[in-house]
């Protein structure tokens, strides 16, 4: 008969680990800060947005201060486990990528103006990190819910290259640009970590270049 103490060492997360769940981890249902809900379904004018730029806890607060956005929540996405943790996340054995989903009114706010947000609030030329941060899951993606945002979103990667180029950025961006995949939300405690600990941990920076929003 096995035993367990809180005192065993718990087992690392190997390549052979059997990662994921078939349920999705308990979570958050509304927004901590506006009260709004996180979780579908959302109102027929709302539409959504998924981006990552790093440590979600920081990039999910830029997005929450945009006037015009709704909601935001923030999960995994772009790998192929089901339902991973945040240890499971970290280990780098999912594929996912920290992302925010972002739900917004298009009468209030412009998915460019999010996208603007977005390129001006990392550095998308660094790969598999963002600063101190190093990993998988702290890669440049942004994950396109219809053709408009994919052909809004590809014209200003080229444009945003450019205008890192001409401030003298010669790194070339990494920023994947992907049609949508599953959304998996992250644990209750990080939906909105920073409004909850306004002292904690924020890597998100960018690289002082801005995107001009005239031709997208």
């Amino acid at each position: 008969m096995s035993s367990f103490s809180f005192f065993d060492e718990p087992k690392p997360i190997t390549s052979d680990s059997k990662l994921g769940r078939q349920l999705p981890l308990e979570t958050a249902s509304h927004h901590f800060v506006s009260g709004h809900s996180i979780k579908p379904p959302f109102a027929e004018h709302l539409q959504q947005a998924i981006f990552c730029f790093g440590c979600f806890w920081g990039a999910e607060r830029k997005m929450w201060q945009v006037q015009g956005v709704y909601s935001t929540a923030v999960g995994y996405i772009g790998g192929h486990t089901l339902n991973p943790n945040y240890k499971e996340l970290c280990s780098g054995y999912t594929d996912h990528a920290e992302a925010v989903l972002v739900i917004f009114d298009p009468a209030l706010v412009s998915y460019k103006e999010l996208l603007k947000v977005f390129w001006e609030s990392h550095n998308p030329t660094q790969g598999m990190r963002q600063g101190a941060d190093i990993g998988s899951q702290y890669r440049s993606a942004i994950y396109t819910q219809s053709d408009e945002q994919l052909s809004q979103a590809t014209i200003s990667a080229t444009q945003y290259q450019q205008a890192l180029n001409d401030n003298g950025v010669v790194d070339k961006m990494t920023t994947e640009i992907l049609s949508t995949r599953e959304f998996f939300y992250a644990e209750e405690y990080h939906q909105q970590y920073l409004a909850k600990n306004p002292e904690g941990y924020c890597g998100i920076k960018g690289t002082g270049v801005s995107l001009s929003l005239i031709h997208i």
